[in-house]
């Protein structure tokens, strides 16, 4: 229901709609009638009663009765000022792709939504992609259902009563010491020999290694700084580029020791980049004169780039297939081989929790077996030998 009453200002009559907005919350709009205070009342009332038949907010209250495929794609407005632009990119994707468009041919609405059709959907999605994406899925619809439940559409959330699907094991590649050897020697002299080495050596994530820039580099007290981020979705078919002074998360800002070796490479690029912006002049990209992974022109490496050009290299020096990501894998289980604790990789690698390292290298770490195994020969020595 929109309310209105006039308002007299500056000498004419104003109309002031009142109405709840899509999250609920009364919101205020004014219009001008264009007509004197003196002698134009009536008209004006008349106007005001006109208008607020004919009115319809932007961001009008959400019906019950609507369509559950509509109600999700007016959640993601609603949700959209509210996440980051990755974020939301992300349950774009999903809700627009996959779920709008299969609950539109059911055409099932959000009041007559239930737990048994979400655990279909849920079937139906497990034929074609793995638990991980199907969780995913479960993970937007719960939200906006919870909305719902905010906003006194729906009483109970259904996706409450929904099973979700295990979650699959993953297990990373990674390459070992000769392997890793062979890479850096393959990638020497190119574009992705600093990202190869950010990603091998410090364990860094694609976004963190394209984000790093020159003043994350302290050349005197030897450090490196990850506090800055680039990352690359799509928003509305378009292809956005978005660079951020965050990282995935509040550990994973952290300062790691800048070694002698990667100094100087640094060092070499610094002076390459500069040569570069003196031989092409006017022509040299300078909006990204604060970030070291540049091309010869100055333009910034594209997360796209890297993820593309990245197997190439590999396939040309006839090297063991795996991601870029695999990278930081590698790292970790170059760390674990070499006694490094699980803790300190946690912290080498700016996990924001320890089990988020165990869950994910337990499986690298045979060191800790064979302590574990030495430990039990020791504490069961004379058990063994009346075996033996």
């Amino acid at each position: 229901m929109v309310a209105g009453h006039l308002q007299e200002k500056k000498g004419y009559y104003y109309m002031v709609l009142s109405y709840r907005n899509a999250m609920g919350n009364r919101k205020t709009k004014w219009f001008p009638t264009k007509l004197p205070v003196k002698g134009n009342k009536k008209r004006a009332e008349a106007m005001l009663m006109e208008l607020r038949k004919t009115f319809e907010p932007e961001d009008k209250p959400i019906s019950d009765d609507i369509l559950f495929s509509d109600f999700m794609l007016q959640w993601l407005e609603v949700v959209k000022p509210t996440i980051a632009i990755t974020t939301y990119s992300s349950y774009s994707n999903m809700v627009k792709s996959v779920i709008a468009p299969y609950f539109e041919k059911k055409g099932i609405t959000l009041n007559g939504l239930k737990a048994t059709d979400i655990q279909a959907f849920y079937m139906e999605q497990l034929k074609r992609v793995k638990p991980n994406s199907v969780i995913h899925y479960h993970a937007n619809i719960h939200k906006a259902l919870k909305y719902a439940v905010k906003i006194e559409l729906l009483d109970t959330n259904p996706a409450d009563k929904v099973e979700r699907p295990k979650k699959n094991s993953f297990v990373g590649s990674f390459y070992d010491s000769t392997e890793v050897e062979k890479l850096f020697e393959a990638a020497k002299g190119t574009r992705l020999e600093i990202p190869i080495f950010l990603g091998a050596f410090y364990g860094l994530r694609r976004s963190e290694v394209l984000g790093l820039k020159w003043s994350a580099i302290d050349f005197q007290s030897n450090t490196i700084t990850i506090k800055h981020t680039v990352t690359s979705c799509n928003i509305d078919g378009k292809h956005v580029q978005v660079a951020q002074d965050t990282t995935k998360t509040k550990s994973s800002m952290r300062t790691l020791p800048l070694v002698p070796v990667f100094k100087n490479k640094l060092l070499q690029l610094k002076e390459k980049q500069a040569e570069y912006r003196r031989v092409c002049g006017k022509c040299y990209d300078k909006r990204y004169l604060e970030y070291i992974c540049v091309d010869e022109m100055g333009t910034l490496i594209s997360p796209h780039y890297l993820t593309s050009a990245f197997p190439k290299l590999l396939a040309k020096n006839n090297l063991r297939h795996i991601r870029f990501h695999d990278l930081r894998h590698s790292c970790a289980s170059l760390l674990l081989a070499n006694g490094v604790p699980m803790k300190q990789i946690q912290e080498w690698l700016g996990h924001s929790d320890f089990s988020t390292t165990a869950n994910v290298y337990a499986h690298l770490d045979y060191n800790s077996k064979l302590s574990s195994a030495d430990a039990m020969v020791n504490g069961l020595s004379g058990a063994l030998e009346a075996i033996s």
